[in-house]
């Protein structure tokens, strides 16, 4: 088992917190912070964010703290966004379309080539310039576009009959906001973003808050 395998779910997924509040630093021109200001801003103890860095070596200097630059880009880079991602979004409801409306997607390196349907009436419209296409063309447009991800954004019942035909065009990373879980083979990768369970963690938190 390599090292960066025994890295914690958790500490993943607070990389991107830290990325997006390294980012808000540089655009207010601060380049130098310590480990507690990062704390005072980002919420996390001094000692969790040293220690979640120091998973992947760590970055700063004793008495100097961290250079914002520096750190921002080598976060980047563990995150993958060193290079970018040809994406297609599957779906093209009002969710698929508002994800194709997103234009934060291409700032960090996810470009958006097309999104598909079953629907004939939207066959040709285009949403920021992305054409939503038939779903019947989608394992050749993934094989002839060297397509890296696929967002899957259908119904429930139809969401593993698409996943595995995206899978079959090449597809090995899924975004899915179907509101069900995948059975995909371990060559592929898969990001669950169940909407109505997000809710409901809210409303758990909102109630216990008040009892």
């Amino acid at each position: 088992m390599s090292e960066k395998s025994k890295i914690s779910m958790a500490v993943i997924r607070r990389l991107p917190k830290y990325h997006r509040y390294l980012k808000e630093l540089l655009d207010r021109d601060i380049n130098r912070i310590s480990s507690k200001e990062l704390s005072d801003i980002i919420g996390f103890t001094a000692s969790q964010i040293r220690q979640d860095l120091n998973n992947f070596g760590g970055f700063g200097q004793q008495g100097y703290g961290y250079n914002v630059e520096e750190l921002f880009y080598e976060i980047g880079k563990i995150l993958g966004l060193h290079k970018t991602y040809k994406t297609i979004i599957v779906g093209a409801g009002n969710l698929g379309q508002a994800l194709a409306n997103y234009t934060n997607f291409d700032k960090v390196g996810f470009q958006v080539k097309a999104l598909f349907d079953i629907n004939p009436k939207l066959f040709g419209i285009k949403i920021r310039d992305i054409e939503i296409k038939d779903m019947d063309y989608v394992e050749e447009f993934i094989k002839t576009n060297n397509i890296d991800i696929a967002i899957l954004c259908t119904n429930k019942e139809s969401a593993q009959e698409v996943a595995n035909k995206l899978i079959a065009g090449g597809i090995k990373a899924i975004w899915n906001f179907a509101p069900t879980d995948l059975k995909v083979s371990n060559d592929v990768t898969v990001e669950n973003v169940h909407l109505v369970e997000s809710l409901l963690t809210l409303t758990y938190l909102y109630k216990s808050r008040d009892e």
